[in-house]
Parts: C-alpha cells; structure tokens; sequence
C-alpha cells in the first residue's frame, strides 16, 4: 500500500505540468491589502448612551441610559432583579450554554455588590447606585463627561490608583 501512494504521487507531480491547459499563465495573487485603522465604535460600549452624539456620555445621559437597561433586564416586570434577569444576556465563551466558572464567579461577586440589603434582589436604586458608581470611577478627570478612552484608561489602572 505505501508502495501504491508512492507512486501516485510521483505520477501526479510529473503529469502536472502535462495535464495542464496549454498558454495556462498563472493567476498572479493580489497583494495582501495595507493595514488598516479600526474606525472608533461609537454605537456600543459606554458611547451607546450618547443622546445627543457629541462624542461623550454627561451623567444625565449615563441614568437614562442605565433606567432604561434596567427596565428591559426585568424581564417580569416586578421593578427587581434576579440574578437570572440581571446576567441573561451574558454570552458564554464558545458553544457553551452555561457561563465558565470564572464568569458564574465575577457574576456572583456582581450580583453581591449591587444587593447592598441582602434581599437577593437588585432594586433600580440599588441598580442606580452602582451605575452611578461605575460612571465615578470612568470619569477620571471629573468633568461629569466620559468616553470610551476615559472609560478604557479607568479601567486599566490599578485599584490603589482609582
């Protein structure tokens, strides 16, 4: 058998060129194309919250934004969150239906931080706080404006530094 496959492959490489179409040329292969930049995502992350588009989210804009997140997470309209409500729309990593261990993790310890009574619930005020929270924390040079590279540099910098 090993003899067999030998052969057909030697035969194949020298009747390559034979089987060939005559005046074949080959098909030149465009050149791999330059590089290039990204267009900032103004649609998604924090920006989505951009009411008016000026390129940054005021406090104003952050709570409606996050009033009308809360609003659609509860999904059976009880002005509470579950745990089940407040992570449904996690994707899991790959194919997987459930979340990996360490984002069940980063979920719990969420969901015990937004539950400041303990109740296993998240209030819209309990809900406001943290995003009221979250927008402090991003608005590093406390002009009440943010934007996704304020929010990316809060997030990279260490909690000693915050």
């Amino acid at each position: 058998m090993p003899r067999f496959s030998l052969l057909v492959t030697a035969f194949l490489m020298l009747a390559g060129p034979a089987l060939a179409a005559p005046n074949d040329t080959p098909v030149p292969h465009p050149a791999p194309a330059a590089p290039t930049t990204r267009p900032a995502r103004i649609d998604g992350g924090v920006m989505r919250y951009d009411a008016n588009k000026d390129g940054a989210v005021t406090i104003e804009e952050w709570k409606t934004g996050q009033q009308a997140r809360f609003k659609r997470l509860d999904a059976n309209g009880d002005g509470k969150l579950s745990k089940e409500e407040l992570f449904a729309r996690t994707p899991a990593i790959g194919n997987s239906v459930l979340p990996t261990d360490r984002q069940a993790s980063q979920q719990s310890s969420y969901f015990l931080l937004l539950d400041t009574d303990k109740d296993a619930f998240v209030t819209l005020t309990e809900f406001m706080a943290g995003a009221e929270r979250n927008f402090a924390r991003c608005d590093i040079d406390k002009n009440g404006r943010i934007d996704t590279a304020e929010c990316r540099q809060a997030l990279q910098r260490k909690p000693a530094e915050r």
